[in-house]
């Protein structure tokens, strides 16, 4: 498929590429999160907080909140993998977010209501591989082609 004949708007580059991937994927998370089956505990789950009995495949603790969270997070993806560097952008800013997300869920005590959205061990350490991860995907495919010389 040649450039042109590519949907106006799509991914034309490897960072949109990325970002709308891990778009989608927060947005699969996020459907699956209120779906009881995946979501153990489904019964258990409450808007906020951490008294949340839910779990995502039994591991992640989640919420209605959560879950919104991550829809919001996908949709922003997607929206921004239209263009090279709001893609990059998303990667960059929204790893930066999900590192500061890890970093809370280590220091906020897990029984207190400042633990809101809520987290647990498992989910401190996803966010922080996804928070590295979309960092160095955004700085290593995000970089601007020299613009070639023209005579």
């Amino acid at each position: 498929m040649s450039p042109r004949s590519r949907p106006a708007g799509g991914p034309t580059s490897l960072v949109q590429w990325a970002a709308l991937l891990i778009g989608a994927a927060f947005l699969v998370v996020g459907v699956l999160g209120m779906i009881p089956g995946p979501t153990t505990g489904y019964d258990a789950m409450t808007f906020a907080g951490h008294d949340s009995g839910a779990e995502l495949f039994g591991l992640f603790q989640v919420s209605v909140l959560h879950n919104i969270v991550h829809l919001v997070f996908g949709l922003a993806g997607i929206a921004l993998s239209r263009a090279p560097s709001t893609a990059r952008t998303f990667l960059i800013g929204g790893g930066a977010i999900y590192l500061v997300l890890w970093l809370y869920g280590l220091l906020v005590d897990r029984d207190t209501d400042a633990n809101f959205i809520p987290v647990n061990t498992p989910d401190n350490w996803l966010h922080f591989g996804l928070g590295l991860a979309m960092v160095v995907l955004g700085l290593l495919l995000g970089r601007t082609p020299p613009v070639p010389h023209r005579r």
